[in-house]
């Protein structure tokens, strides 16, 4: 069934114009006798998901058994753009899986949000009464949060969770892993599960890598070297199915120019995407067109990486609350982004030995006003044992400097430049390396979680002449208010007498 293409023949009563049904790029390595593919989409059906022609090319491979009914490849990765289906594939796998074969499977997502919302749209099969073959099965659900899970009398079970460094730690006799929104996958994450299929009793082990290629944004490594040794064919027993383009389309080009891309990249179209819907997407984008190419088109451009602060480091001087120290010489940064549309406040403690501790106090944007880091700054208590304030940035920092000179002398606050922010990063980077700098582990309520996100994706950011570079990213105020919160530390020569908790 022809699907890329219009009809070709005008007594042809196919007027819709499909998306590409095959991968743009396909790779196989492994031995395949057969395919389930034929029972899974039965299953499917029954429960009343039919699935489109692409989607049960993808359900041959990930269904192929080997001679022996183990599964043909051991690892299967789709990477397709958002919106064209990949969960519906996936539900009717799963189901399979679960209740027909019995399997142990983990389905992880970056976000405990989209696992609890993977667990919903499963779960219904299993509590809906127009399937009581399915709810016979059932032995017991657990619906509570971000441990959800279905587990059924053949001793097939489902566990749900989003991903961090310690997930999937104590899992036991996993068949198959899922890693949703695999573009957001870490290597430190990675080593916490995926080692949990070694103790498979079966022998049938399986990884599903599903996602979007990342973006400068995403913090995640693992997905994007992944996709790139298997279809540079370096791996063996692995299948993967890619809708990408090649290249990225001309910053200057129309909706008319790409049209063809876009229904090469996309095989929804059609179906559940169209044309209109589409087009006002390239219109939002607002001559974006590496933004549109990442979500529409399945772009890869291979800038994103890894962030300039490792996150097994960054993670391994995250302290508790109760070890925050209360005493040493107390600074504070205040990053403006150049458009104010972020500004970010961090303390740090500098005690005796050189050992420093940083927070995220706050942030807002130059909308919000200053009023916001003037009442946190400008009080008694606070100037009485505040060694020094350290502001950056352009737009907003000169109004705010000339706030803090009625509260604080003139040594005390720094205007930094592009050179105090190149030694700045140096030395802050070199303290993370050293472990001499900690960070407070945000406890239950994540308060820390603008700092946490802001190091996670931090990039090299090129400043001055010379090669210089400070942090940067998308998200990078707080990171760079603790750096110059750090220096101002270690050079003021300052030192007020106090020793009250930062916040």
């Amino acid at each position: 069934m022809a699907q890329s293409k219009q009809a070709s023949s005008p007594l042809s009563r196919e007027t819709v114009r499909r998306g590409r049904q095959e991968p743009r790029r396909v790779y196989r390595d492994g031995d395949v006798a057969y395919s389930e593919m034929d029972d899974a989409v039965a299953l499917g059906e029954d429960l009343g998901i039919t699935p489109f022609p692409w989607q049960r090319y993808i359900l041959t491979d990930w269904c192929a058994c080997n001679a022996d009914g183990k599964p043909a490849y051991v690892t299967c990765g789709l990477d397709v753009p958002r919106q064209n289906g990949k969960n519906a594939a996936l539900e009717i796998y799963e189901l399979y899986r679960l209740a027909v074969c019995g399997w142990h499977i983990l389905h992880t997502a970056h976000r405990v949000k989209t696992a609890k919302k993977s667990f919903m749209r499963l779960v219904r099969y299993f509590t809906d009464e127009r399937h009581p073959e399915l709810c016979e099965l059932v032995e017991r659900i657990r619906r509570t949060n971000g441990e959800e899970a279905i587990f059924l009398k053949n001793g097939g079970s489902i566990e749900f969770i989003a991903r961090t460094n310690g997930t999937a730690r104590g899992f036991d006799d996993i068949q198959l892993v899922v890693y949703d929104e695999a573009q957001e996958l870490t290597d430190t994450q990675y080593d916490a599960i995926a080692y949990t299929l070694a103790a498979s009793s079966t022998g049938e082990r399986q990884i599903l890598y599903m996602g979007t290629p990342p973006n400068e944004r995403s913090a995640g490594t693992v997905f994007a070297r992944v996709r790139k040794s298997v279809l540079d064919g370096g791996m063996r027993r692995m299948c993967w199915a890619s809708w990408a383009c090649e290249k990225l389309p001309p910053k200057d080009c129309t909706f008319s120019d790409i049209l063809d891309e876009i229904y090469e990249s996309n095989p929804s179209m059609g179906y559940v995407l169209d044309e209109g819907y589409t087009e006002s997407e390239f219109a939002g984008a607002k001559g974006n067109i590496s933004g549109f190419a990442h979500e529409r088109l399945d772009w890869w451009s291979g800038s994103s990486s890894a962030s300039v602060i490792d996150e097994s480091l960054w993670l391994s001087l995250a302290i508790p609350r109760s070890q925050v120290p209360t005493d040493g010489k107390k600074t504070f940064g205040v990053k403006f982004s150049p458009d104010g549309s972020q500004i970010s406040l961090c303390a740090c403690r500098l005690q005796e030995d050189g050992a420093a501790y940083i927070e995220h106090i706050g942030q807002g944007t130059l909308a919000d006003g200053l009023s916001w880091l003037t009442d946190f700054l400008c009080t008694e208590q606070m100037t009485d044992t505040t060694a020094a304030v350290a502001v950056d940035g352009r737009n907003g920092a000169a109004a705010l400097l000339d706030r803090l000179r009625e509260w604080y002398p003139r040594q005390a606050l720094y205007a930094t430049s592009t050179r105090d922010v190149i030694a700045a990063t140096s030395m802050f980077s070199q303290a993370l390396i050293d472990k001499t700098v900690t960070h407070w582990d945000g406890g239950e309520d994540n308060a820390q979680e603008a700092l946490n996100q802001s190091a996670l994706e931090a990039r090299r950011r090129p400043i001055g002449s010379d090669g210089g570079w400070a942090y940067g990213g998308d998200a990078s105020a707080p990171i760079e208010a603790a750096v110059i919160a750090y220096w101002a530390a270690k050079t003021t020569k300052r030192d007020p007498e106090g020793g009250c908790v930062i916040l």
